[in-house]
Order: C-alpha cells, then structure tokens, then sequence
C-alpha cells in the first residue's frame, strides 16, 4: 500500500475525530469564504458605483447565479459522496467512471442551461423582477456570469468536490481560492480602472472562474497517480448516474428550491420598489457569510461521514457528525451577535445610500436569526447525503424548501407586508429542526438494528 493511502486510511479511521474533521473542514471552510469575499465584492464595488440600480440588478440575477451551483452540486457532490463510500469498501475500480461522468456530464448540462438562459433572458429578466431601470444591468450581468461563464462556474465545483472525496481538501480549496482572490483583485480594476461600471464585475466573475477551472486541470495533472479520480472522457459511462443523481439531487434540490425562493421574495420585494430590493440583495449576501462557513463544514466531513458509513464504523460517523453540529452551532451565535450589533455599519460599507442601507441593517438584524437553526438543518441534511440516503435527505429539503418556504413567503407579506417575507426564514427553520432531528434519529437507529 502506497504512503498516499496509508495517510488516507489514517485520516478516514484513526485520527482523532476534532482533527481529523478540522484536516478537511478547515481548508473546505477558508474557500467557502474566500468564494464568499468575492461574491461579495460585486456587490461591495458596485455598491461604491452610488447606483442602487446596478445593486438591485445583481440581486435579481444572483438567485438564477446561484442556480449554477445545483448543478455543480448534482455532478460533483453526487459523484464525491459515491466515491467516498467506494473507498471506505476499497472500491477503486471504478472511481474514473464516477469522477469522469461528474465532470463532463455535468459540464454538458450546463451548456444546455446556459443557452437557454440566452435565448429566453428577455422573459426571465421579466420574470425574476426587472424593471425598466434595472433590466440593461440585469441582462449584461446575466450574459457574463451564466452564458459565458457558466460552464467553468461548475466544473470548479465539481472538481473541487471530486478531490475532497478522496481527502484533498488543501488542494481542492487552493483551486476555489485562486478564482475568488483573482476576482477581488480584477473587480475594481475592471468596474474602476476601466470604468466599466457593472459589466467590469460581471467580466471579472467570469474570467476568475475560467482561470480557476484551468488551475484545477493543473492541479489534476500535479497529483497524477496519487488520486484515483480521472478527467479523462473515455471513462464516460451513464452506468452509475442512479448512484450519482440519488445523493447529488438532494444537494442540488436544496440549492434550487433555495433560489427559487429568493426570486420568489426578490419578486414581492420589488413590489415595494427598487430601493428594498436592493438592500434585500446585500443582506442576502451578507447573511450567506455564515452560511457558507457551515457548507464548508458540511463538505468537510461529508468524505468522513461517507467513508466510516461503508465501513460500517458507525461510533465514529456519529462522533463526526456531532463534533461538526456543535461547531457549527457556537460559530452562528458568534455571527448573530456580530452582525445584530454591527448591522448599520455593515451595511453602510456596501452601499452609501442612507435609505438603502437603513433598510438592509433592519433586514440584517431578523434575517441572521435564523442562522443556527438553517446550519444544524443543513448539517443533517448533508450527513444524510454523506450516507447515500438521498431520499431522506430529499425529503427534508423539499419540505423545508418547497412546502414550507415559498408558500409562507407568499402569506407573510400578504398579511405583514415587506418585514413578514424576511421573518419566513426564521419560522420555517424552527418548524423544520424537530423534523431534520426526528429524520437522523429514526435513521441512525435503523443502522444500528441492520447492524444487530
């Protein structure tokens, strides 16, 4: 046995639990919000524009954006998670099938997407809520960040999640980095230097992703024999897509179902005019912050949970998974009271816009509340994936998302108005966590009577 698996058999099995989950979340966490700094820095340097148009039209793209990642998650956390229960069975044989149908199948679908967000933007532009003001921002950012850049969007993705599976989390993350770094630096060269306003943030997500997808190529190459994953296409095959697209759809379900929320709420919001719209945007972004820190936790452990599962070392799966949910926990209410206290000032360095920024610290101040109770519902839902129990994990996210979500966004603003939609998040998470803990504990106890 090679030194390489060695060093993966003691990370998956013998190392302590804490350092162990900290090996692979750490760096997962550290690109979580290095992506997140530069989702941010579109809205942070258009924001310095003084245009609250431009802001308001990234916040009407951004949930379709976001769509991107549903597919990177379908392929590449679908197709991670099978591999990761392929190791723990010293499963090797056919690990280049899943990771070559991850990349290219999910490479394939998203230029499918990306062309029919082109030819039906006019339509969707409509739909997600823009208006006369805010529609030629809204279609330039949309044709930079979706059509031309969506395929590197989700092959980064992908890949990324591919190379955690096998425990290569400090390469994986090093891959997310290099494009969220590039784009921090080229946004106010581009929006400022060039004075492309908009369209220079736009060209920056855009060229970040494509380079940050050649520096995964490279790193694939770098690593050579010592991963089991394969770019190469003559490994296609649609012989495991069942396996891939039974986790992987629970992942991008909640990513999609999650978005359409966000249009869903943008949509209402712009009702009640641009300016809300606008500061609804920012704090969208914002409170992803800790959002993204859990994912990158999430993603983390998800190769621990998976492996230890097959191996059937349920004691130390379990350990995983509570050490992660109890992290995740105290770094919320940390972020809570940041961000409860800190809100004006928080706002204000996005958007100079006294009444914009008013709006948003207030939005701020209740949307963050539901932060803790969204990550351990995340967390559960991600172990269940770890575990290939894709229907489960399905289930959770279609109640949470689909049942409840958009249909209680719709009736709070019907009956409270503008501050009803952002207090959605908070009710449906409460209803949502004795259910997520009542789907683990029934779960968890059905392995341990398959086990007897």
């Amino acid at each position: 046995m090679s030194k390489q698996n060695v060093s993966e058999k003691e990370l998956f099995e013998t190392i302590p639990v804490p350092k162990a989950v900290a090996m692979l979340a750490v760096p997962t966490i550290i690109s979580q919000v290095v992506t997140m700094i530069y989702n941010l820095a579109d809205t942070f340097f258009i924001g310095q524009i003084g245009n609250p148009y431009m802001v308001a039209a990234v916040s009407l793209v951004s949930p379709w954006f976001n769509l991107l990642t549903a597919l990177g998650n379908l392929f590449g956390l679908g197709g991670g998670s099978l591999i990761s229960r392929m190791l723990g069975k010293n499963n090797y044989r056919n690990i280049k099938n899943v990771s070559a149908f991850s990349v290219w199948g999910g490479g394939v679908a998203t230029v499918v997407f990306a062309f029919l967000t082109f030819v039906f933007r006019q339509p969707l532009l409509s739909f997600l809520g823009a208006s006369t003001d805010t529609y030629v921002y809204a279609e330039s950012y949309l044709n930079w960040v979706v059509v031309l850049g969506g395929v590197p969007t989700v092959l980064n993705l992908a890949m990324g999640h591919l190379l955690r599976s096998e425990g290569h989390a400090r390469p994986a993350s090093i891959g997310m980095m290099f494009g969220g770094i590039l784009n921090v630096v080229l946004d106010p060269i581009l929006i400022f230097g060039f004075h492309l306003d908009m369209a220079g943030a736009a060209i920056a997500t855009a060229f970040s992703n494509v380079a940050s997808m050649i520096f995964f190529v490279l790193i694939y190459f770098r690593l050579g024999k010592k991963t089991a994953v394969s770019l190469h296409p003559k490994y296609f095959t649609f012989r495991f897509t069942r396996s891939i697209f039974s986790v992987g759809i629970a992942s991008a379900l909640a990513t999609a179902l999650a978005n359409a929320a966000n249009m869903v709420i943008v949509k209402l919001a712009a009702g009640y005019g641009d300016i809300p719209v606008a500061a609804y945007g920012i704090v969208k972004k914002i409170d992803q912050f800790p959002l993204n820190i859990s994912m990158g936790l999430c993603q983390g452990f998800m190769p621990l949970v998976g492996y230890n599962y097959a191996a059937k070392n349920y004691k130390r799966m379990r350990a995983v998974s509570f050490f992660s949910w109890k992290i995740a926990i105290v770094m919320s209410a940390c972020f809570i009271a940041c961000f409860a206290i800190f809100s004006q000032n928080i706002l204000h360095m996005f958007i100079a816009e006294a009444q914009t920024a008013t709006l948003g610290a207030r939005f701020l101040r209740i949307a963050c509340l539901a932060v803790p109770l969204t990550a351990v519902n995340f967390l559960i839902s991600y172990t269940l994936q770890a575990m290939g129990k894709g229907t489960q994990s399905a289930a959770l996210t279609l109640s949470r998302q689909g049942i409840l979500n958009i249909p209680l966004l719709i009736l709070m603003d019907a009956t409270l108005g503008l501050y009803g939609m952002i207090w959605t998040q908070l009710v449906v998470e409460m209803i949502m966590l004795p259910v997520s803990l009542g789907m683990y504990i029934y779960t968890w106890r059905g392995l341990n009577r398959s086990d007897e």
